[in-house]
Formats: structure tokens, C-alpha cells, sequence
């Protein structure tokens, strides 16, 4: 009766260690989306790791060597992230919320700016991102709570770790080696709407419609540059309405152009340069270019910013287009400041910040419109830059401003002595909410990176459905595929972008030792008990006839 009571003591305690974890055999599938990996020139970005064996730990823990961090966005800081680096942790899995905006800005803020600088560096530990799901918030709240208690006394965390904590162990097992992408291919399209009389000056309107970000599979770039790609096909439909009757038709060309590989040194609008005007023998370019205007992240903001490589001189076509835009904003958008950004081409560097800056070496007047002030802005290029941060009446008031200022010059209205309020773009002119929404929501929905546009299926029936946009407005279009030279690449990229991870739930190795000297302790009562039994049953005999008197 005795044994039989301390065995079944000790298995309620076994059962209810185990009820406080999930099964140890149990394990769960997600896929995670590794930091991007490239070469720019000779400069190495994004980590070069893949594989991970790791437990996974809180962030917050004291030791993180060979340990695999977990953190939310919300937890995600520069600071963070180089202690991992600095311990040499196995990996860092960063957890997308399924709601940005329920993030609050500041965090957001500084997940951004940690992403910036993050990309601009080297890493040899694999870091993944992966959305979040019931599973992983579960397994970040037990990391989170077994870091939380590192402020406790020493007993009560080494019981809690021998008896209730719940380790998770992080599996990537593909032991396929990194490989180069060497046959990456650019796509620009091109399209124009020819303008009245025989040498009519071009005006070239572009816009980069890749994105950026810290995982490819992730970004999707819906202000930068979602935004210019939206303004610039919805210029493209309007401007096409006038360019339709000869009455109407200014006398400018202009010339639209889509570029691929703009958050990569702009390497879509480079080769598109070289090719109008070192291959081609006949081309706009190689006529009378009045300016070119580059749109570039435009969905937010009370702010437009003129981006120029030199100040423009009083007598250019540039100066007389940033007063036409200073002229609709002060007649019509009174609170939204302009603000002129000087900032000079760097020759020595081998990057350039701004579009423009592609044409203004090859000596065309050019500036780039966006309502960010800094070209290194964190804006550029997060995971974070989803439909939900754009904000579509800044985006649909923006495009009013460019296309009414673009109208003013090509028609001289101002010296034509048109009051400063006019308004060409009305009735059936009008900007169309229904057409914006549907082109912002199109581009957002899918991953626009370099690296998938032309091995994905979603992704090349984007830049297809671009072109098709293109060909309903424009009556000359072009589509230009550069493939990069495998001998000098300007960029290369790596593959496995995309991995899948088991996450095995399992009782950590303190448990094991516990239950263990669980097991030897009930051993050694049961051995003490066959030893002593004429003792131990004199004694309960005893016992009972005392309580029964």
C-alpha cells in the first residue's frame, strides 16, 4: 500500500510537469525569408549564412552564442542586433506582425533605421524573417518568459528551468551551398506620346518600380516607389487624352519610362541611357531633352522636395517648371512646403542617391520629386512599406501638382496670362481614386525585388501587366531586357531566399536530469522499503492500534 501510494504520487508530479509544456515530440513547420545577399560591385551585403541548429532565446538573454534570437519588430533594435553579431549567435529570427499599423510610429521608426544600417552590412550569421502565427507568438511568449526570469532568486529559476520551461530548437537543414544568381535580367519599358511639330523638345518622365527591403520575399515597396510607378501611369492616361486631339496636342514630346534594378545603383536607367544613346541610332534622347522628372516616393507627406545635382540656372527649363509647381501648390495646396535639395553628383563614390543622378552623368538637366528631404532615408527600402502606411490622398494630391505644373509649362499658361488657379485636369480629365487605388493595390500585393521579377511566375505577370498599362496610353512602346555580363556584374545576388524551418518543442536537458533523480529517488525508497519491511510494517501495525483506541 505504501509503494503503491509513492508511485502514483510521482506519476501525477511527472504528469503535471508535462502539462505545463507541449508534447516533447511535437514540432512545427513555418517558412522564414532570409536577409538579402548581394554583391554590389565589390562591396558584400546582407549575411551569408543559411543553416541553423540552434535553441532559440529571448534577446533579452545574457548569453546568446550559438543560440538562435527571436524577436518581434517592435523589440527589433540596432543595438540588439550587433550584441547577436558580437556573441557570434547562431541566427536571428525577426517576427513580422500580421497588422503594421497596429505598431506603434516610434517603433516602426527604429525598426527602420536598424534595417538600413543592417543591409548596409556584412552578416555571417543567417537572419530570417517570418510572419507572425499562433506557433511562433506561443514559442516568442516562452522565450520571453524564461528571459523574464533572470530577475528571480537563483533556486526558483533553476527549478522553473528543470521543471516547467520549454525549449524550442531551430532547424534549417538544407545543406545545398549558397549559390550565385548570374543570370538576372532587367526590364525597362518605354513608352511616348509624340508631340506637334517636327523638333519638338522631350520631356522624359521615369520612375524605378522595383523595391527593397530586408527580406526580397517581403518587400513590397508601396511608397517607394509604388507611389511614382501609380503617378506615372496615371500621368500617362491623362496626358494621353490631350496628346489624342491636335488641338490639344502640346508641343513636347513626352517620353515615359518604367526602370528595373533602381534600388541597385539605378542599374535599369544606366543601361537604358547607354543603350538610347551608345547603341541606338536614332533616339529622343539623342535630340532636344528639355529636363527629365523622376518620381520617387510620393505617397506620404506635406512635404515636396525638388532633388537637383546642381541649383538650376533662372533661364533653364528646370527653373521654369519648379516655379509652374510653386505656383499650383501656393494657389491650391497652400499647407504643402516645396523645399529645393542641392546635393552634388560624387564621382569618386560608385553609387549614386537619386535617379536624376544617372542622367546628370550623362549631362542632362534632371531632379527627382519625392516628399522625402534625405536620399538615404530608411523609407526607401523596409519590409515596413505596405499599402497600410500609404496614405492615398497625399498620393492622388502629389499626382494633381506634377501634372497641373507639367501642364502649365508644356502650355505656357503663366505667360499666357492664365490666372495661377487654373485648373486643366478637371471633368473628364480628372485624377480617378478608383484607378490609383487599383494600380497601388496591384504593385503592393506582390514582392517586387530585383532578384524575383524575372524568376517568378506573380512577378513577371507584374512587369507584363505594366507593360500592358503602358500600351492602353502611350502609342510607341518599347520593352528593353539587359541581362547582366557574367564576366563584370554591376550586382549579384544569391539564392535560398526563401527557407523552410522546423521548430521542435522540446523539455530542455535539466529536465531530463531532474526527472531522472525523480526516478533514482523513488528507487531508493522502494529498495529501502524491501530492506526494512518487518520494520516499517511493525511500525504502521502499531500506529493503526493507537489510532483505533
Amino acid at each position: 500500500m505504501l509503494l503503491r501510494s509513492a508511485a502514483v504520487l510521482l506519476l501525477l508530479c511527472v504528469q503535471r510537469m508535462h502539462g505545463s509544456a507541449l508534447p516533447a515530440v511535437s514540432s512545427y513547420e513555418f517558412t522564414a525569408y532570409r536577409m538579402q545577399q548581394y554583391n554590389l560591385g565589390q562591396h558584400k551585403c546582407g549575411c551569408r549564412g543559411a543553416i541553423v541548429v540552434a535553441e532559440a532565446c529571448s534577446a533579452e538573454e545574457p548569453l546568446l552564442t550559438r543560440r538562435c534570437v527571436v524577436m518581434k519588430v517592435q523589440d527589433f533594435t540596432t543595438e540588439k542586433y550587433m550584441e547577436a553579431q558580437r556573441q557570434r549567435a547562431a541566427a536571428v529570427l525577426i517576427l513580422l506582425p500580421r497588422n503594421i499599423s497596429s505598431v506603434p510610429h516610434d517603433r516602426l521608426q527604429s525598426f527602420m533605421v536598424g534595417e538600413s544600417e543592417a543591409l548596409q552590412k556584412e552578416s555571417l550569421i543567417p537572419v530570417y524573417v517570418a510572419p507572425e502565427d499562433d506557433q511562433l507568438i506561443y514559442m516568442y511568449g516562452e522565450v520571453k518568459q524564461a528571459a523574464a526570469t533572470r530577475t528571480l532568486s537563483i533556486l526558483i529559476r533553476v527549478v522553473r528551468s528543470m521543471v516547467t520551461a520549454t525549449a524550442f530548437q531551430m532547424l534549417v537543414s538544407n545543406n545545398a551551398p549558397i549559390k550565385a544568381i548570374t543570370d538576372t535580367a532587367v526590364v525597362t519599358l518605354e513608352g511616348v506620346l509624340p508631340g506637334a511639330g517636327e523638333d519638338a523638345p522631350t520631356i522624359v518622365i521615369t520612375a524605378h518600380y522595383d523595391s527593397y527591403g530586408l527580406a526580397p520575399w517581403l518587400s513590397y515597396g508601396a511608397d517607394s516607389n509604388g507611389s511614382g510607378v501609380t503617378i506615372l501611369l496615371e500621368l500617362a492616361r491623362l496626358f494621353q487624352k490631350l496628346y489624342a486631339s491636335s488641338s490639344t496636342r502640346p508641343q513636347y514630346n513626352l517620353m515615359f519610362s518604367l526602370t528595373g534594378g533602381g534600388k541597385y545603383n539605378f542599374l535599369g536607367t544606366k543601361r537604358w541611357i547607354e543603350e538610347n544613346l551608345d547603341h541606338a541610332e536614332s533616339s529622343l534622347l539623342h535630340d532636344n531633352v528639355a529636363f527629365v522628372l523622376c518620381l520617387d516616393t510620393l505617397a506620404n507627406g506635406d512635404e515636396l522636395y525638388v532633388h537637383v545635382s546642381r541649383p538650376p540656372k533662372p533661364d533653364t527649363a528646370v527653373h521654369s517648371f519648379i516655379q509652374q509647381l510653386e505656383e499650383v501648390v501656393s494657389s491650391r495646396f497652400p499647407w504643402v512646403k516645396v523645399g529645393l535639395v542641392h546635393k552634388k553628383i560624387n564621382l569618386v563614390e560608385s553609387t549614386v542617391a537619386w535617379e536624376h543622378e544617372r542622367y546628370g552623368l550623362r549631362r542632362f538637366l534632371g531632379f527627382t520629386l519625392s516628399h522625402l528631404e534625405d536620399p538615404k532615408s530608411e523609407l526607401r527600402g523596409s519590409i515596413l512599406d505596405t499599402l497600410s502606411q500609404v496614405d492615398f490622398r497625399k498620393l492622388k494630391r502629389n499626382g494633381i501638382i506634377i501634372a497641373e505644373a507639367l501642364a502649365r509649362y508644356m502650355y505656357n499658361l503663366s505667360d499666357k496670362g492664365s490666372p495661377k488657379d487654373v485648373q486643366v485636369f478637371r471633368g473628364h480629365l480628372e485624377f480617378q481614386d478608383s484607378h490609383m487605388s487599383s494600380l497601388m493595390s496591384i504593385l503592393s500585393s506582390v514582392p517586387r525585388a530585383t532578384q524575383l521579377l524575372d524568376k517568378e511566375p506573380s512577378q513577371i505577370l507584374l512587369v507584363n501587366s505594366l507593360e500592358h498599362e503602358f500600351r492602353r496610353y502611350l502609342q510607341q512602346v518599347y520593352r528593353h531586357t539587359f541581362r547582366q555580363d557574367k564576366r563584370e556584374p554591376d550586382i549579384t545576388f544569391f539564392d535560398q531566399m526563401n527557407q523552410p524551418i522546423v521548430m521542435y518543442r522540446v523539455k530542455p536537458a535539466a529536465f531530463d536530469l531532474f526527472l531522472g533523480g525523480c526516478i533514482a529517488g523513488y528507487l531508493g525508497i522502494v529498495y529501502y522499503a524491501i530492506q526494512n519491511f518487518g520494520y516499517l510494517y511493525t511500525q504502521l501495525k502499531a500506529a493503526v492500534k493507537s489510532k483505533q483506541k
